[in-house]
């Protein structure tokens, strides 16, 4: 999403003659280009604190070049009145992405500057309605907001001119897609557009398991031009966790609707979200989540280890687990992930 956004924020800075710092035709991100810029916009991810890190240290090398650059802070970090206290000597502006502009879907017209010439994001939805206990997105974010399927049509048939092959349908919660107005839900536009642009692959990030519809399986199922590797992160495997991060779904739940996507889907496989160390995660609970991988084998995993949020639910429940347990939980994990076609056709046993 936020790799979509920074197309946006990029298209929109050249249509006001700014040039961006390029190096073999492609942008130049290194400490030399950054301290020769006039002006960066450091589009935040606020997820984890590994990635806040990095922000502060990029805002506290770029000020001590001696040359005056005007720095913006947008995304996640931007709201977060802790970040401004603790920038506010170095940074110019905190500004919501969504402040760029009038209204807060505004951004999501502005022509991107794709870095591919065959593989592109397409936002059809922002925010989040869920508050996951672990999760800052509804406070960065907002609540959901789905974009008229006329934009999402418009911006894909400019692609699809341009001989597009692949399109990734984008949003916190994806398939929680509504257009009240045209009573119109994911299900509806994603069999729409499997069936407009049958040339195109298509794509969908990031599902939430409780939105994973039979409708939707039935789509994914007989539209050829939707690509069957489903992201679907389940976060944790015991129920008490799950419960606690405000998840509403059991582990015999995930694993069931796995089941019902690989018989209905032929071909289908997995990838998913994890998180390790959430508070209260007792050895026994990993468990679950390691019975989780051995029974679905993903592809791929972006296994997680658990950071406290501010304003999050679960930031009162402090941090109690140590930092290589953790690291331990993570490896665990990391050694059952299958990136291999051979594993795609086993069955959830």
């Amino acid at each position: 999403m936020n790799i979509s956004d920074s197309e946006r924020i990029a298209g929109f800075l050249e249509s006001l003659g700014m040039k961006p710092s390029i190096k073999n035709n492609k942008a130049d991100l290194s400490a030399e280009a950054l301290a020769k810029a006039d002006l960066v916009i450091l589009n935040t991810c606020g997820v984890r604190q590994m990635a806040e890190d990095r922000v502060y240290g990029i805002i506290h090398n770029l000020r001590q070049n001696k040359r005056k650059v005007k720095i913006i802070i947008t995304g996640c970090l931007a709201n977060r009145k802790d970040v401004q206290r603790r920038m506010k000597d170095k940074v110019d502006e905190f500004v919501s992405i969504e402040k760029f502009f009038k209204k807060k879907t505004d951004y999501l017209c502005l022509p991107p500057k794709h870095a591919s010439s065959s593989s592109a994001y397409v936002p059809i939805m922002t925010g989040c309605n869920n508050f996951c206990a672990y999760c800052v997105v509804p406070y960065a974010r907002g609540r959901e907001i789905s974009r008229p399927i006329k934009e999402i049509i418009s911006e894909i048939d400019k692609l699809a001119k341009k001989k597009y092959k692949e399109i990734v349908l984008l949003g916190q919660n994806v398939n929680s897609y509504r257009n009240k107005q045209n009573k119109i839900n994911f299900p509806i536009l994603l069999n729409t557009l499997a069936v407009k642009y049958p040339a195109i692959i298509f794509r969908f990030l990031t599902s939430h398991p409780k939105d994973f519809s039979d409708k939707l399986i039935d789509v994914v199922a007989k539209n050829k031009n939707i690509y069957r590797e489903i992201h679907l992160p389940f976060q944790a495997g015991s129920n008490k966790i799950l419960k606690t991060m405000n998840r509403p779904y059991t582990k015999k739940k995930y694993l069931d609707l796995i089941k019902k996507i690989k018989k209905e889907v032929s071909g289908a496989s997995f990838t998913t979200d994890v998180i390790v160390g959430f508070p209260g995660e007792t050895k026994k609970d990993f468990e679950d989540s390691v019975d989780i991988f051995k029974k679905v084998i993903f592809n791929e995993a972006y296994i997680n280890k658990y950071s406290p949020r501010p304003d999050t639910a679960a930031w009162k429940l402090g941090d109690p687990i140590p930092l290589e347990e953790k690291k331990r939980r993570e490896k665990v994990l990391r050694k059952l992930v299958r990136p291999n076609t051979k594993y795609r056709k086993n069955k959830v046993s």
